[in-house]
């Protein structure tokens, strides 16, 4: 049926359209079909395929409603002239279904579920379908390798000059775990290439692209990209904003829903962006303990599994397993994490110690993975660099060419500080726990919002000490916050 667009003046995080029920009874279309829509009177031969919604009150009959994602990714104007039509289903979902069942796929039918998301053949239950299917039925060797590949293959990859392109990734869940932006900074000012994709928080309280977003800009063309490195040698971008790996993207909003991360969606994941940027040295973090993503046999389970990978796409990839059992440094959410990350930087402040500890280790690691120092002398370089202000200066340096700033800097309008109730010592702070006592204080979509863990574990309090303070954008959220405090009780005092 031929329809006139109608521009929706409105971002949905996905492609949408919506019909009139007049307009879906004459089409014989149901909501949440799928429909494609193609151009009318244009060269494009291409179909852009989408789920649809019947919305009668907000597009009339003989229009079509539009998101902004699928008039930027199709170039659809207001009433232009388009062929609606339903869709067929995918021959991607009976591979899905296979997947469920137990059953092996085939690199094809790998390639054509991975296509399928990317051009948005299958709808958010769908990918959850195949999201579910790896997680609880898990993937093989095999199974993974075709996954990394369909993943490079379905986006555009980046290339840039210099011997040394190196990356770091950490997979994530512990609170404050914020080296990222130290150890590009270390790293670019020891003169490695650092283009640095991040994700953004899934389960966490934020993810390094989170901070970084609150101070300067994430998303850029590849143009653009390719001139920030060549100005600082480095950046750290949100990996969304670009079509490096758009499956992986689609894939991730899909697991913050169902709160799970299927161990092959993890590998392919960061193996994929590190192939995708041309990264040549990879350094992974993996955090271990009570709490945390992985115990210590499931961490080394994972560090066996990553460098297999890395072996077989012959990357210079090295796996370190790290203590994880508590949040490190102090803040937890984008702008408290930053402030900790500056105050290691900054040789005039003194940061968290654990925080420091940890990118001056990792930074290290990466100077001897690429010949930038010899064995056993990475953490003595990567320290010199830090005491310096060399890193620091890398730091400010990246963030301005970021189009950003690490100025005003503010914290939540209502916080609360919440007191020791006896005297003892802090033996646990749970992880998770604290990941969602952030949450709901508002992070990591409210900036300012957040936690302040004036304590670790093993340190002795009195009665009536701060042990945390909850910082929020919002009254109702801070109430609620204190009430999951009280009910979860995330940190514990012996007597």
């Amino acid at each position: 049926m031929e329809l006139k667009t109608r521009i929706l003046k409105w971002s949905a995080g996905v492609p949408v359209a919506m019909i009139g029920i007049k307009t879906a009874e004459a089409m014989g279309v149901h909501e949440n079909d799928r429909v494609s829509i193609k151009k009318i009177d244009s060269a494009e031969p291409k179909d852009f395929l989408t789920v649809i919604n019947i919305a009668d009150k907000i597009v009339k009959e003989g229009e079509i409603g539009i998101s902004s994602e699928i008039q930027e990714s199709f170039n659809l104007k207001k009433n232009q002239r388009v062929e609606v039509n339903i869709a067929n289903s995918p021959k991607s979902l009976d591979y899905i279904r296979k997947k469920i069942d137990k059953k092996e796929l085939s690199k094809k039918e790998i390639k054509e579920i991975i296509n399928d998301i990317v051009n948005n053949s299958l709808s958010e239950p769908e990918i959850a379908m195949f999201v579910s299917g790896m997680y609880e039925n898990k993937m093989t060797f095999k199974e993974t390798i075709n996954l990394i590949e369909s993943f490079v293959e379905s986006g555009e990859k980046l290339s840039f000059k210099g011997k040394y392109i190196a990356d770091k990734h950490c997979i994530g869940g512990i609170p404050g775990n914020r080296t990222t932006p130290i150890v590009v900074s270390i790293c670019a000012a020891a003169g490695l290439t650092f283009p640095k994709t991040s994700s953004k928080a899934i389960t966490s309280a934020a993810g390094t692209a989170d901070v970084i977003e609150s101070i300067a800009k994430i998303e850029f063309s590849t143009k653009e990209l390719h001139e920030i490195i060549e100005k600082t040698g480095a950046f750290m971008i949100w990996g969304g904003s670009i079509e490096l790996v758009p499956a992986d993207s689609k894939i991730i909003r899909i697991e913050k829903m169902l709160k799970i991360d299927p161990h092959a969606q993890l590998l392919a994941s960061i193996i994929s962006k590190k192939l995708a940027v041309g990264s040549k040295y990879v350094l992974i973090d993996i955090p271990y303990g009570k709490n945390a993503k992985v115990d210590f046999k499931q961490g080394l389970e994972l560090k066996e599994s990553f460098e297999k990978y890395g072996k077989y796409f012959k990357l210079h990839l090295k796996a370190v397993l790290t203590k994880g059992s508590e949040p490190i440094g102090n803040g937890v959410g984008p702008f408290l994490e930053l402030l900790d990350i500056i105050k290691v930087l900054n040789p005039y402040e003194k940061g968290p110690e654990d925080l420091k500890n940890r990118s001056v280790f990792l930074s290290g690691q990466l100077l001897e993975l690429t010949k930038k120092a010899k064995k056993g002398e990475g953490e003595k370089i990567a320290e010199e660099i830090l005491k310096s202000g060399k890193a620091f200066n890398k730091f400010q340096e990246i963030i301005s060419a970021q189009k950003g700033s690490i100025k005003n800097i503010s914290l939540g309008k209502f916080k609360k500080d919440m007191l020791a109730k006896s005297t003892g010592e802090i033996n646990g702070i749970n992880n998770k726990k604290i990941n969602m006592l952030a949450r709901v204080a508002g992070c990591p979509t409210d900036k300012a919002s957040g936690l302040y863990i004036h304590h670790h574990v093993g340190k002795k309090v009195k009665k009536g000490d701060k042990i945390l303070t909850i910082y929020s954008e919002s009254k109702p959220r801070l109430l609620e916050a204190i009430k999951y405090y009280n009910k979860e009780k995330p940190i514990e005092i012996s007597k």
